[in-house]
């Protein structure tokens, strides 16, 4: 098990310039630097996002009209307060997100939720992203002449997959010092994207056949879902808040992450949903990636190829730089270096496997709507945890893993944290719709997906109501 620690130790200097060691050992208060408002750009950079493009398309492609389609964008960004609210435990705590939930699941039962939940939710977030830059690389490759299906699609899946490994191992202080520069970089290049997609954009735009009633709010609700996934994942976000000084106000990152994340998600999520009044369906069957190079002038395609493998970094070096934490939060005795190595193998072969075997749209849509069955739950029972101890979390606390310490529980489980995790993801199934799987739920009320309320609703209400009955007794804010 890796020890906290507690003093100033040269081995953890926090540095852009060489790989950080430290994972979940401990910030002391000598260690700590940086503010608030740094976080904005850390969590913009990520979102400044092909995939955001994709989602937005999607809306359009399940028959909303382009206000319904930017009313359901609006809506899912205000879900971006929840990663805020989170945020702020990583300062109070001084370590990783992945062992502050061990004050909701208990010892042994953090372990299984996080090997769960923090390799779930980053495998399918290092797959995609990859698989955005897998596809528009090869596509591009493809017009310069390099047309192996297979090999080359493969080949700029390793060569980014590499470099964002490398990001991941240099860790908090290369991405405190270099994504700022990652987010201006990727604004001016999709606000370029988006000039070019104006003049296509059909302003008067209809759907082929207007919804109505139940079919209407089924398009809308698994819109929603799709897009509530994004901001849901990211239990990661007390990993990149760890560093700021206790003293940190709560609202102040909450306010940096939350903005950081949810405006240039709202930007191009719509960008994408105007993108795809003025496709034909041919485009649509083509791919998403391919109907936007042709869209653009032929010098902008390697500039859009660029910006796709500088957001493919930002998302990706920060998801592994957090997966590689909680892998040491399950207990394996590894540094975090390797440890970031074995995830981005492990996102690395997902991605080649989705790079054969579908398309960018169909990958997202798919991986994104079933997401929610964890990450929503999760994310309602991380919010309610830190708003009922007032971020009090103490760190050595969290470390101590011997029968008898704080959280260890019953057994080293909370029965408060796993049963309102577990009903909560049943009932978020229960209510889920897609192409491939729709619950008795959703279709008892004509398709409408409502997962994502209901899993998180659900979930708060059992985790709060069981802490306040004698199985929450022990550890209880």
């Amino acid at each position: 098990m890796t020890h906290p620690q507690t003093e100033l130790d040269d081995e953890f200097v926090d540095t852009a310039s060489r790989p950080e060691t430290r994972g979940i050992e401990l910030i002391g208060e000598a260690e700590r630097h940086g503010r608030a408002r740094d976080l904005f750009f850390i969590w913009a950079a990520p979102s400044v996002s092909i995939l955001n493009l994709t989602i937005g398309a999607t809306l359009i492609l399940l028959g909303l009209e382009l206000w319904q389609a930017i009313a359901v964008i609006l809506a899912a960004a205000l879900l971006w307060v929840f990663p805020g609210i989170i945020a702020g435990s990583g300062p109070a705590s001084g370590t990783s997100g992945s062992v502050v939930t061990r004050a909701m699941y208990g010892i042994l039962g953090n372990r299984l939720f996080v090997a769960f939940v923090g390799w779930f939710i980053g495998a399918v977030f290092l797959s995609l992203t990859w698989l955005a830059s897998s596809f528009m690389g090869a596509d591009l490759l493809r017009r310069m002449g390099l047309e192996d299906p297979v090999w080359v699609p493969i080949g700029v899946t390793l060569v980014v997959a590499t470099i964002t490994i490398l990001v991941a191992i240099f860790g908090h202080g290369l991405i405190l010092r270099t994504y700022s520069y990652m987010a201006a970089a990727l604004f001016v290049i999709f606000l370029g994207v988006a000039a070019f997609i104006l003049p296509t954009v059909d302003w008067q735009y209809t759907a082929p056949v207007a919804l109505e009633g139940p079919a209407l709010w089924s398009a809308m609700a698994i819109g929603f879902t799709i897009l509530a996934s994004t901001p849901l994942s990211f239990i990661n976000s007390p990993d990149i808040a760890r560093y700021l000084p206790r003293s940190t106000k709560h609202s102040h990152i909450a306010l940096a992450t939350a903005l950081g994340g949810a405006v240039p998600f709202v930007v191009f999520t719509i960008v994408g949903v105007l993108l795809a009044t003025g496709l034909s369906e041919a485009a649509f069957a083509a791919g998403l990636d391919v109907a936007l190079l042709d869209i653009l002038p032929g010098w902008f395609g390697p500039i859009l190829v660029i910006g796709v493998v500088i957001n493919t970094i930002a998302l990706n070096a920060m998801t592994t730089y957090t997966s590689s934490m909680a892998l040491q939060a399950i207990g394996f005795r590894l540094r975090r270096i390797p440890a970031a190595i074995i995830v981005g193998a492990v996102g690395t072969a997902l991605t080649i496997y989705l790079v054969l075997s579908s398309s960018l749209l169909e990958a997202a849509n798919l991986m994104l709507q079933f997401l929610v069955i964890v990450s929503g739950p999760a994310m309602a029972i991380f919010v309610v945890d830190v708003l009922l101890r007032r971020y009090t979390y103490d760190g050595v606390e969290l470390f101590d893993a011997h029968p008898g310490g704080r959280f260890w529980y019953s057994g080293g489980w909370s029965i408060p944290g796993v049963t309102a995790l577990l009903v909560g993801g049943v009932s978020t199934a229960l209510c889920l719709s897609t192409s491939v799987w729709s619950g008795p739920i959703a279709v008892a009320n004509g398709y409408i997906d409502l997962s994502v309320p209901v899993g998180m609703l659900v979930a708060a209400a059992l985790y709060a109501g069981l802490l306040r009955t004698p199985l929450g007794k022990k550890g209880r804010p």
